[in-house]
């Protein structure tokens, strides 16, 4: 039996400017059946119980609107909550542990929000039941004999206290017009402000007024609050999103300090660095994006990420990836590279009035991508314009006769049209190439947004447009600025592999900085590493092998790597496991290879 699901995307559905195919077409609606009737604002609603998926509506409409997808029956009964007619649908929830983590993980649009929205109270699930939402009491027996029927309850009941920070941190500078120390106050039902203010190094924000925050404080600001709720269960929707490598090691020890203390966290969370770092359990939700999500069974965080990473889950016999991603157990080094410099710079300085950037000399080779690591407000985003020629140096010398495409770290908005002819235009024509689409277009799904305007896209999907813009143009070197941020776990790591295959086939260069450790470890050569003193002093060191760049990174951060022995990807160690301290002991940060 067969459990069919028809969804209209909305906003590319544009009844006036189309012949209606989709009804005109339907075999039954030619037979008599009202498959598809228009509601009051002229769009299509399809008649689900009537659909009989022959798919005739989803190939003629001419804006790829529609989707029908057939679902195995037994998921009907799993249904938790359906956005009106047509709409996206979420199956089954995870499942809250005391005293530990558990991550959510899986691509933009299958209902991670949605689901700790539910879990949370802030949505009450309707079953799938649009004209008619059940009632409490019914939604507590839809749950009858399950571990979840007891925290419903206590969500109906109002005993269950719960602790939320969204993902729209931005949201906070709308509601709070005073400084960020009057927020925490108010919040501090622990008396631990102070304590969360150190940890999460705010001590420079408390005095700013919250709309004067940066992206990164405003979300390290989030998390506190979330925190110093005394709560049952504490959610947390993307918490690593804006800051650096250094921060986001500050927010997990945050919020692992929490599950210590016996309380239940939920976590959504795109890094998987952080996302191994702090889980104990991980439910993977896959779908269809903006159509349907289903959350699998919970597993275990090694096995739930593995599982991720193969795109198939045996416990359920679903395979929701053709192809699983594999990790490189050695690393390619840069200074192996038997090609010529297309990059040379010899101790370069840029000063501003109250900051000032040192870099070493280094150079970049012809079909070299060289990863750039560092925390916040050292220089990295100065390092990448004076490399492409948008600002200019004060003291030292910048060899280079190659042409450069850069993708800034601020996005844009301002083109006025679709995303195709956005793409179009940035590859003089060439789009449909077939090089261009292997190794750009199809491994990144860009084809899916073509129709879509650019000014309405979501931040992911902007960030894969910018991106593949920038890969677009003619040039000999691409320069990417924090290319992962807004891209869920699987766009990463599609980025990583579509932009090693496209630079080395076409024996061009990279230059890419992200805070996204494994994304850099996937995607690069070689290595540079900033320090200094945030937003004073920054200093970049000369280009260096991987692994001994990696190992001067992880021993600032603290933390070692090992390789997973099924797949071959970087796992960080337990802080204080035994692996942990024999890889500090011998100064082996990081795992690179089988012989350690």
């Amino acid at each position: 039996m067969v459990h069919r699901i028809a969804v209209l995307d909305r906003e590319r559905c544009q009844p006036k400017k189309c012949g209606l195919e989709c009804h005109r077409l339907c075999p039954g609606v030619k037979m008599g059946d009202k498959t598809i009737v228009f509601g009051d604002d002229g769009k299509p609603i399809i008649s689900e119980e009537l659909c009989t998926g022959c798919g005739i509506c989803t190939k003629k409409c001419p804006f790829d609107s529609i989707i029908i997808i057939n679902l195995a029956e037994e998921l009907k009964g799993d249904k938790i909550h359906q956005y009106g007619f047509n709409g996206f649908r979420l199956y089954r929830l995870p499942i809250p542990r005391k005293g530990a983590i558990v991550g959510l993980v899986g691509k933009n649009g299958t209902g991670k929000t949605t689901a700790i929205n539910i879990l949370s109270g802030r949505i009450r699930p309707n079953l799938g039941r649009i004209d008619n939402p059940p009632d409490w009491d019914l939604i507590i027996d839809r749950f009858q004999g399950t571990e979840l029927k007891d925290h419903f309850e206590k969500i109906y009941g109002k005993e269950l206290k719960i602790s939320y920070k969204p993902q729209t941190v931005y949201e906070l500078a709308k509601v709070w017009k005073d400084d960020a120390l009057s927020l925490l106050k108010m919040f501090d039902e622990k008396g631990a402000m102070d304590e969360l203010v150190e940890q999460l190094n705010l001590e420079e924000s408390l005095h700013k007024l919250v709309v004067e925050l940066s992206g990164g404080e405003l979300q390290r600001l989030a998390v506190a609050l979330c925190a110093l709720k005394n709560a049952d269960i504490y959610f947390f929707d993307e918490p690593s999103s804006y800051n650096d490598v250094f921060q986001r090691l500050r927010v997990a020890r945050v919020i692992s300090g929490l599950a210590e203390q016996g309380k239940s966290v939920i976590l959504v969370e795109h890094d998987l660095t952080v996302l191994d770092y702090l889980s104990d359990y991980v439910h993977i939700l896959y779908g269809d994006s903006g159509t349907y999500g289903i959350v699998s069974g919970i597993m275990s965080a090694r096995v739930g990420i593995n599982t991720l990473l193969d795109g198939y889950l045996p416990a359920e016999n679903v395979r929701f990836r053709n192809d699983p991603i594999t990790f490189d157990i050695y690393a390619p080094v840069g200074d192996s590279l038997q090609t010529p410099n297309i990059i040379e710079y010899a101790d370069l300085s840029k000063s501003y009035s109250n900051f000032k950037l040192k870099v070493s000399t280094g150079s970049l080779k012809e079909g070299e991508i060289l990863g750039i690591l560092g925390g916040n407000a050292l220089g990295k985003t100065t390092f990448m314009k004076i490399m492409a020629g948008v600002e200019k140096i004060d003291e030292g010398e910048v060899y280079c006769k190659a042409k450069i495409s850069y993708k800034p770290q601020y996005l844009s908005t301002e083109f006025n049209g679709d995303v195709k002819s956005l793409l179009d235009a940035a590859s003089g024509g060439n789009l449909e190439t077939g090089l261009i689409q292997s190794l750009i277009i199809n491994p990144l799904r860009i084809h899916e947004l073509y129709d879509k305007q650019v000014k309405d896209l979501s931040g992911g999907e902007l960030q894969k447009v910018a991106v593949t813009t920038c890969l677009l143009r003619e040039a000999d070197i691409y320069a990417l600025d924090e290319p992962s941020a807004f891209m869920d776990v699987e766009d990463r790591i599609a980025f990583a592999k579509a932009v090693q295959r496209f630079i080395k086939a076409q024996g061009k260069s990279a230059i890419i900085v992200d805070h996204d450790v494994q994304l850099i470890d996937i995607v690069s050569d070689s290595l540079i590493i900033f320090t200094g003193q945030q937003g004073i002093r920054g200093e970049a060191t000369s280009p260096m092998g991987k692994e001994r760049g990696m190992n001067i990174f992880l021993k600032d951060l603290g933390i070692t790597y090992r390789r997973d022995v099924d797949t071959g990807r970087p796992r960080v160690n337990k802080p204080g496991s035994k692996l942990d301290r024999e890889q500090k002991e011998r100064g082996s940060y990081y795992y690179l290879s089988k012989r350690e």
